[in-house]
């Protein structure tokens, strides 16, 4: 049940003046941009899921049963984690080194280091389903727990969890980020908030149109929070004091994952519902849009790499799933 659960949610200091973008920033490719790599596990549940970037050019992301890496040549290295059924989700590098993870069926988060050591802490609330895990500039990590409805706290020297209840009830919490103001930024999917905790446990959550489902969220490049409404299928930013404006995309875009990529002045988005990577420019503009090359690929979440890249993940039951696509808008266009 707590599987099917997951597969349906998914179709469910002071903010800064924007940058203007300079000409040097304007994508140089504009179709023919994308690559995309088959994952060498069959697909058992949904296939690949978080993406993030390691210490050198290699991206993590989570599938299934495993924490896996691919590197810019698009070579696969496979690890399978210890706790059986675990379905591994999201990912994040680690302030420490390490790449951490969250395992939504075994309720556990993860830490693998660069040579594929694998330790894993249990979290107190059972049935919690973590979703996003972040590390601090202190070392502490911190992650959503969407059915335990909590912010979880985790001091990996000593492995001792504190866990903060939601305000709202059932809220299903899930994207979270590390804002400029040292606090969380979470998105409340069911509740269609967006939450702000401060490391103390104190809450503050704002309200979007009933039934928005919020769902990955960022630091822009503008100081402000973005995130991605999926159900509503527009953009969201808000600013640290709370100003919140939205952005509409095309009708049934559905947007889920959301990223910024180093010197550009936007804010990059994949669309579930129309299988393509949005580039939104800071005042709300979609400059260029890349569909993926499998028509089917439904991509859910996206993370910058090196040498201007983003990578994304296409997970989901489909012929057109179970692959990492990586997109190179500033390569030279090959069509």
């Amino acid at each position: 049940m707590r599987k099917l659960a997951l597969f349906a949610g998914l179709l469910a200091p002071i903010a800064l003046t924007a940058p203007a973008a300079s000409a040097a920033e304007v994508p140089t490719c504009s179709s023919s941009c994308i690559t995309e790599y088959a994952v060498p596990i069959p697909v058992v549940y949904n296939g690949p899921f978080g993406i993030a970037n390691g210490l050198g050019d290699d991206m993590w992301f989570g599938d299934q049963n495993t924490i896996d890496r691919i590197d810019r040549y698009g070579n696969f290295t496979i690890y399978t984690v210890p706790s059986a059924g675990a379905a591994v989700g999201w990912v994040a590098r680690g302030t420490d080194g390490g790449m951490w993870f969250t395992e939504r069926n075994a309720d556990k988060i993860g830490r693998i280091d660069e040579v594929g050591r694998i330790t894993e802490y249990t979290i107190p609330t059972p049935d919690s389903v973590p979703q996003a895990v972040l590390q601090d500039p202190n070392g502490i990590v911190w992650f959503t727990e969407q059915a335990g409805n909590k912010i979880g706290r985790l001091d990996p020297s000593t492995g001792s969890f504190t866990e903060f209840p939601v305000p709202t009830a059932n809220s299903g919490v899930q994207g979270l980020a590390l804002g400029p103001d040292g606090a969380l930024w979470f998105t409340e999917r069911f509740a269609s908030k967006i939450g702000r905790m401060d490391t103390n446990g104190d809450f503050t959550e704002y309200p979007l149109a009933p039934g928005a489902s919020p769902q990955r969220i960022v630091t822009g490049p503008d100081g402000a929070l973005w995130f991605t409404e999926l159900a509503a299928s527009k953009v969201g930013r808000i600013t640290a004091g709370g100003q919140l404006t939205e952005y509409p995309l095309a009708p049934g875009s559905a947007p889920v994952g959301i990223a910024v990529l180093p010197g550009d002045s936007a804010v990059w988005v994949v669309e579930f519902g129309s299988s393509a990577v949005a580039r939104m420019s800071l005042d709300g503009t979609v400059t260029n849009e890349y569909p993926t090359p499998s028509s089917a690929a439904a991509p859910l979440q996206i993370a910058s790499g090196s040498n201007q890249t983003l990578w994304f993940t296409e997970s989901f039951l489909s012929p057109d799933g179970n692959k990492i696509g990586r997109l190179d808008p500033y390569a030279s266009d090959q069509s």
